[in-house]
């Protein structure tokens, strides 16, 4: 298989690949982790609320969309979105969302549930005695979370926080069945002009593995020096 392996093709091709589909790749990766954490976070807060309703919804919300098949979930907001738009602002036609938006939103509220639980275990890691300290102080409940609980849990969850990320900037691959121009849309859109899908495809499995392998090994890392602080 390997006698007939083009090389060529990768060489005149990985400028493409990496200043189109990796920018893409890793800047939708950075703007669904920026918004994910801050719904995650905020869900974590409705989940551990003495609200009850607001309490099962969060709760409900989370189980339920982790447990459908994120391609799925993509399919679904890419498709239902301009008709929710259409629905919320009541005009009389779909809204024009555009395919990034749409997948952003997806990967916002989808990776939001997987933080959401990483957050709610730092939260609930935090020693009560300094909340009770806290009270006696007079802080209000939120000031609690913005000055005590949250800089500590977002420290300690940090190393997972970032792990996440790393499954997410993979999970970002699933949006080239869009036509998003990603990193695996822009080989595959090489290898179908090209006809080299070997080439191309064992190329994207390598750049994938080197880059997770590097990010975890940094995680790894911090998570040892976050360790030694403690």
């Amino acid at each position: 298989m390997f006698s007939s392996f083009d090389f060529d093709v990768i060489a005149r091709s990985w400028q493409y690949l990496f200043f189109t589909g990796m920018v893409f790749t890793v800047q939708l990766t950075l703007y669904a982790m920026a918004g994910g954490i801050v719904v995650g976070t905020l869900l974590a807060l409705a989940r551990l609320s003495s609200i009850r309703p607001l309490s099962l919804a969060a709760g409900g919300y989370v189980n339920l969309v982790r447990g459908l098949p994120l391609i799925l979930v993509i399919f679904w907001f890419y498709f239902l979105v301009p008709y929710i738009g259409q629905w919320i602002l009541q005009s009389e036609r779909p809204i024009k969302v555009g395919a990034f938006a749409s997948c952003l939103i997806t990967f916002i509220l989808f990776e939001a549930c997987y933080y959401c639980e990483i957050m709610r275990a730092g939260i609930q890691a935090i020693p009560g005695g300094q909340l009770h300290a806290g009270r006696a102080l007079g802080m209000t409940h939120w000031q609690l979370m913005r000055y005590i609980v949250l800089p500590q849990a977002f420290r300690h969850m940090l190393p997972l926080l970032l792990t996440q990320t790393i499954i997410l900037f993979q999970d970002i691959s699933l949006v080239y069945v869009l036509s998003m121009p990603d990193f695996l849309g822009a080989a595959t859109k090489v290898a179908r002009r090209d006809g080299r899908l070997v080439e191309m495809y064992l190329f994207v499995a390598v750049v994938y593995f080197v880059m997770a392998f590097a990010l975890s090994s940094g995680v790894r890392k911090l998570q040892g020096r976050l360790a030694v602080t403690h």
